[in-house]
Order: C-alpha cells, then structure tokens, then sequence
C-alpha cells in the first residue's frame, strides 16, 4: 500500500503532525473567513437620485436599510417617484460585488481564487451595474391618476346587488341529544 496515509503510518509522530498541521490551517482558514463575513455585514453602500431628492442605502446582502427623501419628492408623481426609487436602489446595488470584492482581497489576499470568484460572479448576476446614464423608463401602472388633459372620469355604473346566500339546511338528528345548539367541540 503506497497511499499518503501508508507513508504518514511509518512514523506516527510525523503523521501527528501533519493532521495538527491541516487542522490548524484549517482554523485558521475559517477564522479568516470569519473575519471577511463580519467586514462585509458591516458594508454599506448608499445611491442619490441624479436629482438628489432620494438617497437609497443597501447592505452587502442588497437589503435596504436607509431610504431618504428630500421634500421636492412631494412634486414628484407616484410612478416616477417609485422608478427613482427602484433605479438609485439598483446603482446602490450595483456596487456589491466590486465592494465585497474588495474586502476579500484585503482580508484573504490571493488565497481561494475559484471560491471568490463563484462568489462574486453570483454578486454580479444578483446585482448587475448599472449603466451610468440609466433613465427610470416612465410607465403607466394601475396606480396612475388620471392625466391633466382628461376630463374626470365618470363614475361607474351601478350594479344589481350580490345574490342572496343560499340558507344552509338545518339537520336534526335524534341520535345528537346530548350536544345543544350552543355546542363547539372546539371549546372546552
């Protein structure tokens, strides 16, 4: 048997050592990771709307933590006000990857390349950039009021009223003369 565990049972004392050795690397590893996990739950990364009227803040995991308004979103209509919203939370996104990126290179240097690399990919695809020049496409949605133009709408027609409930059958059942109507075999 020629395998690495034949070699390392020639000298058990060696063998112990070279298991102690993987082990502490190991948690030393995992402490390193530990400490990349802590530095990037404490990210923030904020975005302001072109106009400056919304300043959205997100953590590393893309959760919203902050949303701020300045008061010229009053004169802001509801549509346009909700693609802001969504695009400055985008470009606050946007930045995940490159900033988790950067906490990993600081903290792990080199080490586990294909590991950061899946990591990050899966960032980028969850959080893709955004174009600088990004512009909220403006659609009508259901909440939409009506335009300026347009004449108030005419309220709608009166309709003929529900169907009556049909009345559930009463049963009587000789056999059921212990339980009154006031019985629930929910209730104690």
């Amino acid at each position: 048997m020629t395998g690495g565990f034949a070699v390392a049972g020639a000298d058990p004392d060696e063998a112990e050592r070279r298991i102690q050795q993987w082990a502490q690397g190991f948690a030393e590893k995992a402490q390193r990771y530990q400490e990349v996990q802590a530095q990037t739950e404490q990210l923030r990364l904020s975005a302001s709307s072109p106009d400056g009227r919304i300043k959205v803040t997100v953590r590393a995991d893309g959760s919203v933590t902050d949303l701020e308004f300045t008061d010229k979103i009053r004169s802001m209509a509801p549509n346009e006000l909700a693609a802001q919203i969504l695009s400055t939370m985008h470009r606050a996104q946007a930045d995940i990857a490159a900033k988790v990126g950067e906490t990993m290179q600081a903290t792990l240097g080199d080490e586990d390349q294909q590991t950061r690399a899946m990591m990050l990919d899966n960032l980028r695809e969850r959080f893709p950039e955004q174009p600088d020049d990004e512009v909220a496409d403006e659609t009508s949605s259901k909440w939409d009021g009506p335009a300026e133009e347009d004449e108030t709408p005419a309220p709608p027609a009166a309709s003929a009223p529900p169907p009556a409930q049909p009345k559930r059958p009463r049963f009587e059942d000789e056999d059921d003369d212990e339980f009154g109507p006031d019985f629930d075999p929910l209730r104690d």
